[in-house]
């Protein structure tokens, strides 16, 4: 991940349920596809902070809900380490719904995003209230 700071370690295969982290309507959120993931044969494709997924609302409002839609993880609870040595982890899995440029659809996040999230997708971080 060249210009992105730290190899962020890919903690979120497909299958994976996270926690909605805007005000869109959706509460919980399932990993589908990961985009520009090239994988292996017989693994799991896998995303981590700062990933864009494709995701299926579980849980939310019913105009919301069964809708397969871009988002990007903001936090992970797998544990990472950054280029000056410190390690970081946080105690949710979350992520927020995009449109496909990666502007945010809701108008605020709930909770910190992660440095690496914020830096890659500029939409994210001018909605953090919390950079971690």
């Amino acid at each position: 991940m060249k210009g992105f700071g730290s190899k962020v370690i890919r903690a979120l295969p497909n299958g994976a349920r996270l926690v909605c982290a805007d005000n869109t309507g959706a509460k919980e959120l399932e990993v589908i596809a990961v985009k520009n993931y090239k994988g292996v044969t017989r693994r799991l494709p896998a995303g981590g902070v700062g990933s864009m997924v494709f995701v299926s609302v579980k849980k939310g409002t019913p105009e919301m809900r069964k809708q397969v839609l871009p988002a990007i993880i903001i936090r992970q609870k797998k544990e990472y380490r950054r280029p000056d040595g410190s390690r970081v982890k946080f105690e949710d899995n979350a992520a927020v719904i995009v449109t496909p440029d990666g502007n945010p659809k809701g108008s605020e996040i709930k909770g910190p995003v992660a440095k690496e999230a914020a830096e890659r997708w500029p939409g994210v971080s001018r909605l953090a209230k919390i950079i971690h």
